[in-house]
């Protein structure tokens, strides 16, 4: 009995704080900036997908792990139970800012995911094509692709490559060494048209995990709103138009502690 009563009364006390939190969130203003670059998710009947990655691994963590190679391995080895730590905090940041949004998300593996879901849908996909597979199967970003370097010092690292670049700006942009420590890091944010034209699909990547948590933060804080807004197109009915922006994401400890736009593309058809 008194059992009982110690997990009805932490039941309750949690459900009291819980509800005290929602009801604090509820009473948040939500700056404009926000109410802009979310209005194509947030005006729909139904709540977004919030895709996060999870990389196709084979073997243990007790005896190792590596990348799925189709050419030596086999689907039935595929283990799917894994995300990044930068995945983790970009959908607690994502359910964070939704909340002031007062909407839900809606929150799916990637590996789990299908194509009729991405046509049904308004889809947020966190993490890059090397992990979030589906991203291979439907329209991405045009102008800055993620791609394996397959020649130089750095072959066989992810790379952001720019397919048309800009005076001034770089042919690619690839963050630290995988050997060396990440100080430095490149992410992706892209709005995009679906397989739906009348669905929005935003992807937020880095190449690696930190980068994609950079991503995300980017778009869920209101300062770095405000900067990137004034440089997008927006429609006469005050919706967002497709864009493609590159971050430089300063890392110190496995934390991003500073990102800015390098490359940007508004308005695109």
């Amino acid at each position: 009995m008194l059992v009982t009563l110690i997990v009805a009364s932490t039941a309750v006390a949690f459900w009291l704080e819980h509800n005290s939190r929602r009801a604090d969130r509820a009473s948040e203003s939500v700056p404009p900036a926000f109410a802009t670059f979310w209005k194509n998710f947030v005006s729909g009947p139904e709540e977004p997908w919030v895709i996060f990655s999870n990389g196709a691994f084979v073997g243990r963590p007790e005896t190792g792990m590596r990348y799925f190679d189709p050419a030596r391995d086999s689907r039935d080895q595929i283990l799917e139970h894994y995300t990044g730590v930068g995945e983790v905090l970009a959908i607690h940041a994502l359910d964070h800012t939704f909340g002031l949004l007062r909407r839900q998300i809606r929150v799916k593996r990637g590996s789990l995911l299908s194509l009729d879901d991405v046509k049904n849908n308004d889809t947020i996909f966190v993490g890059s094509p090397a992990e979030n597979l589906t991203l291979r199967d439907i329209p991405s970003t045009e102008d800055f692709i993620f791609r394996a370097l397959d020649s130089g010092p750095r072959k066989g690292d992810l790379a952001i490559v720019n397919v048309h670049p800009q005076s001034g700006e770089a042919a690619y942009w690839v963050g630290s060494a995988s050997h060396a420590n990440l100080v430095e890091d490149y992410s992706v944010i892209a709005l995009v048209r679906g397989l739906n034209p009348a669905k929005s699909v935003l992807i937020l990547a880095g190449t690696t995990t930190i980068g994609t948590q950079a991503a995300v933060e980017f778009v869920c804080q209101q300062n770095s709103l405000e900067e990137m807004l004034p440089r997008l197109q927006i429609s006469d009915s005050g919706e967002l138009k497709p864009f493609e922006a590159v971050l430089r994401v300063k890392v110190t400890r496995g934390v991003p502690v500073e990102s800015q736009i390098v490359a940007l593309r508004s308005g695109k058809p």
